[in-house]
C-alpha cells in the first residue's frame, strides 16, 4: 500500500484556510474519525495530510457528570455518531475507489465493559471520572509508584485504568463478573461497526497498563486490579490494519470497499502529529480545556523524569510529556467568577505587560497531573491585597497556568535535549493569542501557533498515511505569527516561578 512521490498539487488556500478541493486532492485519501470530549468528527484528507474541502462533519455530545466524580458517556451513542458521520462523508459516489483507509482516534483512558454478546454492560468511563480515588489511595500504599511509572510510563492516577478497574470490581461485583472483555471506546466502536477490535498501542499505553518497553500488558499491574490479560484485546501497532472486518461495513459504505481500517489511537498522539510535532525537535504545547506538553521521540528512553509520562506509540517511537488539568477550564472559571474593568477582556489581561505584585496562583481547580500528580490539589490564590482588582486576579491565574507549563517543559527539555522549536495548538491558542506571549516569556523561547483547525483529526490521518502513502511528502501545516520572549520580563517570571514553588511545597500534598 504505497504511492510513488508526485509533484505537489496546488493547495486551495482561499479565505486563509488550509485545504484542497476534491478534484485536486492527491490519492490515496484517508477518512479520519475523532471522538473528543465535546463531539465526534470525521473528514477526508489527501495523501499529503491536507484536508479535503467539503467532507467534514461533526456530531456534538457531552459527558454526563455529577458531584461525586462521575464522568461517563453512552458508548452506543458514540457508535451511532460515528456511523452517521460515515454515512454523511461517504454519501458521494465519486469517492468510490479513492478512500484507501479509515483511521480513528478517541479521547484517552476510556473504558467500556462488554458482555458475551458484544454489547456494552457499562457506560464508557472517561478519563475525568474520579470515583476511584479510594482505590487509587490503596494502590499507592500497595505498589512502588516509581517502579510502576518506569515500567508503564504512567504514574498511578484516577485518570488511568488500574484504580478504575479495581473500583468496578469492588463496588459492582455483579457487573464485573459478567464482563467478558474490557476495552477502550475506540475498540468498542470498531467491534459494533466492524465485528472485530484490537487495542491500538497508543490507546493501550494511555491506560497506564502497558509495559512501555515490551509493548505487552503489564501483568503485575493487572494482577493488582484482579484482571486476567485474556479479558483485554490484542494490541496492534498503528501500522497494522484490523483483520477479519465483517462484510456489513463494505455493504453499508461501498465507497470503502477495499479500504483498510486501522486500530484506534489516542487523541494526544494525533494532536501532536497534526500540529507539526512529528519528531524530537518540536515540542507541542496544547492549550484547550486541559493542556499538555509533548514531544515525539524516535526511541523509548530507559529512565523517565518523575513528573512526566511516556506513552509507547509503536516498536520505535514514544510520546513523552506531561499534562495540565485546568487551562481552558481555568479561563472559563475566570469568565464566570471575576469581574474585569468595563471594556477589558481576558485577551487584554493576557497581553498586558508584567506588573510587580501580581497575585501568585496555583491553578489546580480540578487537581494536578504533571508534575506532582497531586490529584487532590486545589487552586490557591496568594498575595492578594485590598488594592487588587479582577484584572489582577485574572492575570495571576494566567501567569500560574504559564508557569505550570514551564514546570513540565523544564523536565521535558532535560529528558529530550534536542528540542529546537515550540508549537502551540488548541482552541485557547486561537482565541487568546496573548497566552502565547505569556508562554514565550515563561519558557524563554519563541512560540508559534499551528494555524489550523482540527489538528487532531489531521494527525490521525497522517498516522494512517505513514502506511498508505509511503514516500509522499507531508504538507506543512500553516503557522501563525512567532511570539518571542521579552528579555526585560525574565526577572519577573523567575520570581513568579520561585513563588509558585514555595507555595507548592508548603500547600500541595
Amino acid at each position: 500500500m504505497s504511492t510513488a512521490p508526485l509533484p505537489p498539487r496546488p493547495r486551495d488556500l482561499e479565505r486563509g484556510g488550509f485545504g484542497v478541493r476534491a478534484e485536486e486532492a492527491l490519492d490515496p485519501l484517508v477518512l479520519a474519525l475523532d471522538v473528543g470530549s465535546t463531539g465526534s468528527r470525521g473528514g477526508l484528507f489527501d495523501a499529503t495530510g491536507t484536508p479535503v474541502r467539503g467532507w467534514r462533519h461533526k456530531v456534538e455530545h457531552e459527558f454526563t457528570t455529577a458531584a461525586d466524580g462521575t464522568s461517563v458517556i453512552d458508548p452506543d451513542q458514540v457508535v451511532d455518531e460515528i456511523a452517521r458521520i460515515l454515512d454523511l462523508v461517504l454519501a458521494d459516489p465519486s469517492l468510490a475507489g479513492r478512500v484507501a483507509g479509515v483511521a480513528l482516534d478517541t479521547f484517552s483512558s476510556s473504558l467500556v465493559g462488554v458482555g458475551d454478546d458484544g454489547a456494552a454492560l457499562t457506560p464508557c468511563f472517561t478519563y475525568a471520572d474520579s470515583r476511584c480515588a479510594p482505590q487509587l489511595a490503596a494502590l499507592r500504599e500497595e505498589l512502588d509508584e516509581t517502579e510502576v511509572q518506569q515500567r508503564t510510563g504512567a504514574r498511578l492516577h484516577t485518570s488511568y485504568l488500574a484504580p478504575r478497574l479495581r473500583w468496578v470490581r469492588e463496588t459492582d461485583p455483579g457487573t464485573w463478573s459478567r464482563v467478558r472483555r474490557w476495552m477502550s471506546l475506540g475498540e468498542y466502536v470498531h467491534l459494533r461497526l466492524l465485528g472485530t477490535a484490537r487495542a491500538g498501542t497508543s490507546v493501550a499505553a494511555w491506560t497506564g497498563l502497558l509495559d512501555r518497553r515490551t509493548g505487552r500488558w503489564d501483568e503485575a499491574l493487572l494482577a493488582a486490579c484482579g484482571l486476567e490479560p485474556s479479558r483485554l484485546n490484542e494490541i496492534a501497532d498503528p501500522q497494522d490494519p484490523l483483520f477479519e472486518v465483517g462484510p456489513s461495513a463494505a455493504r453499508r459504505w461501498p465507497a470503502l470497499r477495499g479500504a483498510v481500517w486501522f486500530p484506534p489511537v489516542a487523541d494526544g498522539l494525533s494532536a501532536n502529529l497534526g500540529s507539526g510535532g512529528t519528531g524530537p525537535s518540536t515540542m507541542v504545547v496544547s492549550l484547550a480545556t486541559s493542556g499538555a506538553v509533548r514531544v515525539l521521540l524516535p526511541e523509548i528512553p530507559e529512565r523517565l523524569p518523575t513528573g512526566l509520562w511516556c506513552y509507547r506509540v509503536d516498536a520505535r517511537r514514544c510520546l513523552l510529556g506531561g499534562a495540565l488539568n485546568d487551562v481552558g477550564r481555568a479561563v472559563q472559571w475566570l469568565e464566570r467568577t471575576v469581574a474585569l474593568p468595563e471594556g477589558t477582556t481576558l485577551q487584554d489581561v493576557a497581553s498586558a505587560d508584567v506588573a510587580a505584585g501580581t497575585p501568585a496562583v496555583l491553578p489546580f481547580f480540578t487537581g494536578e497531573r504533571s508534575t506532582g500528580w497531586a490529584g487532590g490539589a486545589r487552586a490557591v490564590l496568594a498575595d492578594v491585597t485590598a488594592s487588587h482588582g479582577g484584572a489582577d486576579l485574572a492575570r495571576g491565574v494566567l501567569e500560574g497556568i504559564a508557569v505550570s507549563y514551564g514546570r513540565v517543559a523544564d523536565q521535558l527539555s532535560e529528558a529530550a535535549p534536542g528540542i529546537e522549536r515550540v508549537v502551540t495548538s488548541g482552541g485557547l491558542a486561537r482565541e487568546m493569542p496573548g497566552m502565547l506571549q505569556l508562554l514565550a516569556d515563561v519558557l524563554g523561547t519563541p512560540v508559534v501557533r499551528a494555524d489550523l483547525k482540527r489538528a487532531t483529526l489531521r494527525g490521525t490521518a497522517m498516522l494512517a498515511l505513514e502506511t498508505l502513502a509511503v514516500g509522499v511528502p507531508a504538507a506543512d501545516p500553516p503557522q501563525g505569527d512567532e511570539h518571542r520572549p521579552v528579555a526585560e520580563r525574565a526577572e519577573h517570571y523567575r520570581g513568579a516561578r520561585a513563588r509558585f514553588e514555595e507555595l507548592y511545597g508548603a500547600l500541595v500534598r
